[in-house]
């Protein structure tokens, strides 16, 4: 893949029309992410005009639920036809192996190749702390996200979301064909707002990250084109 299809922009606008609007201002992006606020505004009629754009989708709703009803969402969704789809990890073992059946049942019905599943390890907003202290969990954050991440490929999943601070060990422990997404990646230009475990997108690309999901450094900035540029450029340099 060249650098610009390994870069994942989300539409994290509150309706279709400035999903629209910005997918139109920036005909260069190939990849797309609709999450939970878009897609409870406009359904599945974003996902239609990211499609009609050729555009492929990344469909990050993190079903959490019992298996029964996470592998019926994930039949729904396996039939848009969209390329990747998360579930959180802590849903447990029998709702990942429930979901990774139930988008091969969708679309198959559907006519059409079926998403990626990938699980959810932390989210990147949450810390060392929030997981010891809010969350109660006696693990240390790395080997948290590894735990989750392993649980994720026992169960048929094809890969995780992970921030880029864990991606070089989720690598080396899930191989070169688990798919690793990491959020929270932002340029060493960009504020990094909510983000607690980030890297800029050369060194999460260096640590073994497949796509790179950024957001605000593009969408917000004065000129989203030429802050496009610039991340593809530093990114160019590292792959030659």
């Amino acid at each position: 893949m060249s650098v610009t299809e390994r870069i994942i922009v989300p539409l994290d606008v509150p309706n279709a029309a400035d999903a629209i609007a910005l997918i139109d201002k920036l005909p260069q992006v190939t990849f797309w992410k609709v999450g939970l606020e878009l897609f409870v505004s406009s359904g599945s009629d974003i996902l239609i005009a990211l499609k009609d754009r050729q555009k492929r989708i990344f469909l990050d709703l993190k079903f959490h639920d019992i298996p029964n009803t996470v592998a019926g969402a994930c039949r729904s969704a396996g039939a848009y036809g969209v390329d990747l789809l998360t579930v959180h990890a802590t849903a447990g073992r029998s709702a990942l192996k429930a979901a990774a059946a139930a988008v091969q049942e969708g679309a198959s019905e559907a006519g059409v190749l079926p998403p990626k599943v990938i699980a959810i390890t932390l989210l990147t907003s949450l810390t060392s702390r929030d997981l010891a202290f809010d969350l109660k969990i006696p693990l240390e954050l790395p080997e948290y996200a590894l735990h989750m991440a392993l649980l994720a490929k026992d169960a048929g999943l094809d890969g995780a979301v992970c921030s880029p601070q864990e991606v070089a060990q989720l690598r080396e422990a899930g191989g070169e064909d688990f798919l690793l997404v990491c959020p929270g990646v932002r340029p060493s230009w960009a504020e990094a707002a909510d983000q607690k475990r980030s890297l800029t997108p050369a060194a999460a690309m260096k640590a073994g990250a497949d796509y790179l999901v950024i957001g605000r450094p593009i969408t917000a900035a004065s000129d989203p084109a030429s802050a496009w540029r610039r991340i593809c450029e530093e990114l160019a340099e590292v792959n030659s």
